[in-house]
């Protein structure tokens, strides 16, 4: 049987989180460049979401390009800002087609202009689209996304109506980039990496985790169903027993 015959479609997860690791490795294991791996690495994308969204699934966010990421070598980010141009509009059918969302999550601003065009243009076209939100993290870390919603309350702050005591839990929530959206139930991430990286780290306070050895250019649609079929075996407690859970 396979992974995807083995999901239970009242058990998914309704977002889904992706750290993409890997393209590098990949690429020098075939003897290319680097950026021959980020080139490969979109076809995974398209396969993580359209799978996603024919299972279901709502919301799929990719972390695609870190704060980080701008110290790599200047060749590999010109590489990777051409790349995404070329991949936002060769991918926009594939949007248009499975009905899918577009929306991004970052310091946006940072990005070249040209780029950041193309993507609020591609934003804005499918906008309708309500089949399921993908979700690009550019540009972003999660010490930036705390620190930006902390200055954003400083600001509001300066206004007396607003009390300390007023600054709760949820407040600070829809100061993040991610208001609106549910937190992941499920983080993936390629590679056989065992860390975070600055990913979403207040969203995922409870998320599960999966790591997987594959690279991310070798991550094909079965990989998704397989990581959501150990995703529906494990029991989620929020704290409480196992105990409490079941009863």
């Amino acid at each position: 049987m396979s992974f995807k015959e083995q999901i239970i479609t009242e058990k998914l997860p309704k977002h889904i989180a992706i750290i993409m690791d890997g393209n590098g490795r990949w690429a020098t294991k075939q003897g290319k460049d680097r950026v021959f791996g980020h080139q490969y690495g979109v076809g995974a994308v398209r396969n993580a979401a359209e799978a996603a969204a024919e299972l279901g699934v709502k919301y799929l966010t990719l972390y695609a390009f870190s704060t980080e990421n701008w110290n790599r070598p200047q060749l590999e980010v010109d590489a990777l800002m051409n790349l995404f141009l070329e991949t936002i509009e060769q991918e926009f059918e594939t949007l248009k087609k499975n009905n899918i969302r577009l929306h991004a999550i970052g310091d946006l601003e940072s990005l070249p202009e040209e780029n950041y065009n193309k993507l609020m243009s591609t934003i804005e076209k499918t906008n309708n689209h309500d089949r399921m939100t993908l979700t690009l993290a550019m540009s972003y870390s999660s010490r930036w996304e705390i620190l930006d919603a902390v200055k954003k309350i400083c600001a509001e702050q300066k206004d007396p109506s607003l009390p300390p005591q007023e600054i709760t839990e949820n407040y600070f929530k829809q100061k993040l980039t991610t208001a609106g959206m549910p937190d992941p139930e499920l983080l993936i991430r390629t590679s056989g990496e065992s860390r975070l990286s600055n990913f979403l780290l207040w969203q995922i306070a409870y998320s599960e985790l999966y790591f997987t050895q594959k690279l991310w250019p070798e991550f094909e649609k079965e990989d998704l169903y397989e990581a959501i079929v150990d995703y529906q075996k494990r029991e989620r407690r929020f704290g409480l027993t196992s105990q409490q859970i079941k009863s």
